[in-house]
């Protein structure tokens, strides 16, 4: 399993994050099989592969509590309409008839931030990680993606200097002090084109690893 990135580069793609060793299942897994795993692993989601690793679906928590809510209880016609899916999960013995397809996935290379947003709009608290070929490469998680939260505070400090302090405010007559704490950083100082401390904070937020930013600073006449 990946360690958590706490110093260094800011983690800028999934790959910096993901979890690389990751268990899978094939189609043909029987229903307890996969629950076994799952609590062996101490996982709520398993990727479902075939052939040389290609991901082809995903088994949850979500796609095999059906088999327990209708147990014992039969839904009226009415319901039955609402919770359809649910019904034909219940009757699943299979991870090729229990798994949600086709899986929502992600690449490697791609952004912390587009990953968070594919999980909130899927809501979802797994994903997997595909080569171009579909081939499963890992999982991320959402604790995963709050690894970057883990970053210290100095290398957040540094990044900023570099990316926003060093591109937007390079003059001499402006004097600068970046400063983070907890992972909010503080810009304060003065500057000649208050027009750019708009841009400065955005340019600070979108660091990783940054939870808040405090702007203290003010043109040569004191004013925001």
């Amino acid at each position: 399993m990946q360690e958590p990135v706490t110093s260094g580069s800011s983690p800028r793609t999934v790959g910096d994050v993901m979890t690389r060793t990751v268990i899978s299942i094939g189609r043909t897994a029987p229903f307890k099989e996969i629950v076994r795993t799952m609590e062996q692993w101490k996982v709520s989601a398993l990727p479902v592969v075939e052939g040389e690793g290609r991901v082809v679906g995903v088994v949850s928590e979500a796609d095999l509590l059906p088999k327990e809510e209708f147990r014992d209880h039969t839904p009226s016609r009415i319901e039955q309409m609402r919770v359809l899916d649910a019904l034909i999960k219940s009757g699943g013995v299979t991870a090729d008839e229990l798994m949600t397809a086709p899986a929502v996935t992600v690449h490697a290379d791609a952004g912390l931030a587009q990953a968070a947003r594919t999980m909130a709009w899927y809501r979802i608290k797994r994903m997997p990680v595909v080569d171009v070929f579909g081939r499963l490469e890992g999982v991320v998680s959402r604790s995963d993606l709050l690894k970057v939260f883990l970053r210290e505070d100095e290398d957040i400090a540094e990044e900023v200097r570099h990316t926003v302090v060093g591109q937007l405010f390079a003059s001499r007559r402006q004097h600068l002090t970046v400063e983070v704490s907890q992972g909010i950083v503080t810009l304060a100082g003065t500057v000649t084109d208050t027009s750019l401390i708009p841009v400065a904070a955005r340019l600070a937020r979108a660091v990783e690893g940054v939870v808040d930013v405090d702007m203290q600073l003010r043109g040569a006449d004191g004013h925001p």
